[in-house]
């Protein structure tokens, strides 16, 4: 065998062993696909009037663009209005967030505090201050100030937790997913990171995650479990409580609609900030998730773990092609045929996200852009393990108002 030889045929193992590594994360995505189809949509509710006293906060910095919109969302909701209080937390605020929040009827309190800045150490200080006014509450609700939410959202979180559950996740979309390719795809993205893998995972009996917008906790919950400030502080507050042996359930029928940048280039910020997140959050607990679920024969701690091994869907995407490129290049039949099948199982994975969710048609359309945004998130994902303990807070960029 020449040197030759031996060099291809080392390189035809290591995009074998590629494949089957990828095969293991996508195989474990058309599980929880499959799982998915067969979930329950819709949240029976209770007879009788609502039960729950609920709290809405609302952390807001400089958010006066978009903050009235989102205050009359929610004072919109179909729910007895003396049991629940709209409370916007104005953070550092220099415009007319506070003012135009408080013009419209919410609750507003205000933060001043230079050096501790950002959602996270907003949302801490804004609990503490609710457990010390002694103010009824049954049960916590944390939304953006970029959010629209649909009128069911309190009936169906109160129909889950008068049920039993605890923390409660909705579904998490986009909204006008038309006004941009870029928007569109991010659609296609939440489609299935937020609405096809958790009702997968509640029909398996895992825990369904946070993804920082729509959630829901009760009171009990929260006193119990302090909130953190770290750059993804929803996916470790989700570690921290399955690691309790709470479980977050999926309301895929409550939705909140969030405003998302326009290009790539003023999505940067918030993407480069969920993936550190996401680093960190897998180096910090996915060994500990791991040893706790062989000890424990936990499903939902093995999940919790697999849900921060499987990198973005756009990597996942770049990885499928390296190993499809490979087989082809270097004349492997096994590689080039793992590859095609990695890239059917990763298309109808997106197509049944796309199809749960209801996704309109120009989202569809928007696919054609797809290799831009896998070699943007690609790029943007590189730079992040290199420099994974980046840290501070900056704000996402907003919209124009229409």
């Amino acid at each position: 065998m020449t040197i030759l030889n031996l060099l291809v045929t080392i390189a035809q193992v290591i995009d074998l062993l590629l494949g089957i590594a990828v095969a293991i994360e996508v195989g474990y995505l058309l599980l929880l696909t499959v799982a998915a189809l067969f979930a329950r949509r819709v949240t029976p509710l209770p007879a009788g009037e609502p039960a729950t006293h609920f709290v809405v906060l609302v952390p807001a910095h400089n958010e006066e663009v978009l903050i009235e919109r989102t205050v009359d969302s929610l004072l919109a909701m179909d729910y007895p209005r003396e049991r629940f209080t709209v409370c916007v937390i104005a953070d550092n605020c220099t415009d007319q967030t506070a003012a135009l929040a408080r013009a419209r009827g919410a609750m507003v309190e205000e933060r001043t505090n230079a050096e501790l800045r950002g959602k996270g150490y907003a949302l801490d200080w804004a609990l503490q201050r609710l457990w010390e006014s002694g103010r009824p509450c049954d049960a916590l609700v944390i939304i953006d100030a970029d959010t629209d939410v649909s009128p069911n959202f309190l009936r169906v979180m109160d129909a889950r937790l008068r049920r039993g559950d605890v923390a409660v996740q909705g579904y998490y979309a986009v909204r006008d997913p038309g006004r941009s390719w870029t928007a569109a795809l991010r659609y296609a993205a939440l489609a299935v990171l937020h609405f096809l893998r958790p009702q997968g995972r509640m029909t398996l009996g895992g825990s369904v995650g946070l993804k920082g917008n729509g959630m829901v906790f009760t009171a009990a919950i929260m006193r119990g479990h302090r909130w953190t400030a770290s750059l993804t502080e929803d996916i470790e507050f989700h570690m921290t409580l399955v690691l309790d042996g709470k479980r977050v359930a999926f309301a895929s029928d409550a939705i909140v609609w969030a405003e998302m940048p326009n290009t790539l280039g003023t999505s940067t910020t918030q993407n480069a900030r969920w993936e550190r997140g996401r680093v960190q959050m897998l180096k910090q607990y996915v060994p500990t998730l791991l040893k706790q679920a062989l000890a424990k024969r936990s499903f939902i701690m093995f999940d919790a773990a697999m849900e921060q091994l499987i990198p973005p869907t756009s990597v996942l995407a770049f990885l499928i092609v390296v190993c499809l490129a490979g087989g082809i290049v270097l004349g492997s039949a096994p590689g080039t045929a793992l590859g095609l099948a990695l890239l059917a199982g990763l298309i109808v994975y997106i197509l049944a996200g796309l199809l749960l969710a209801r996704a309109p048609a120009k989202v569809y359309l928007a696919m054609i852009y797809a290799p831009f945004l896998m070699l943007w998130k690609v790029w943007l994902y590189i730079k992040v393990v290199i420099n994974p303990n980046k840290t501070g807070w900056v704000r996402t960029q907003r919209n124009e108002k229409k």
